[in-house]
């Protein structure tokens, strides 16, 4: 089983990949490959751009890495209750290849905040939005109070509960 794990976050030191890690590497024989934001940054994307450059490398790069999946593990990282401006341009640029951008991949979709609504707002964004681009979400997620729940050092959530939640999802997932 192959394995797409990413966090919706240009951030070097991002929450979001590092649930996204964790949560991929529950999954048992699974081969995991975990995306960077920054490897597909692209111009902000506009029709007038489009024109110039026409579809963009990395957009096809990146629906190549989704179509590659058994499963997608995707946290999304909350910017003033929305996407990331990061994230909604590759998601641009890929939907003027294929509307269908998570091409009815299985996923677990989840978010995480410093705060304790744990990226609440964008996470019903998400759930509302990716079904009408093939978003195929088996699981929903959410971390609250990044912080305090997840040990940055072992790269594990802290907390036994949410823990607990989060190994339950995936495995009967």
């Amino acid at each position: 089983m192959k394995i797409i794990a990413f966090g919706a976050s240009p951030s070097k030191n991002s929450i979001n990949k590092k649930l996204a890690t964790y949560a991929a590497s529950l999954f048992e024989n699974a081969e995991v490959e975990v995306l960077d934001l920054n490897d597909f940054e692209m111009p902000l994307f506009s029709v007038d751009i489009e024109k110039t450059i026409g579809k963009h490398e990395l957009a096809y790069k990146f629906l190549a890495k989704i179509e590659a999946a058994d499963v997608l593990v995707v946290s999304m990282a909350e910017n003033n209750g929305n996407y990331s401006v990061a994230f909604k341009n590759v998601f641009d640029w890929c939907t003027r290849i294929n509307g269908k951008v998570f091409q009815e991949k299985p996923m677990l979709l989840m978010a995480t905040s410093p705060g304790a609504k744990g990226g609440s707002n964008v996470l019903a964004v998400a759930k509302n939005a990716f079904p009408f681009y093939g978003g195929n979400i088996k699981e929903v997620f959410s971390l609250p109070s990044f912080d305090d729940n997840f040990d940055v050092e072992t790269g594990k959530i802290s907390n036994d509960e949410l823990d607990k939640q989060l190994r339950e999802i995936v495995t009967i997932f």
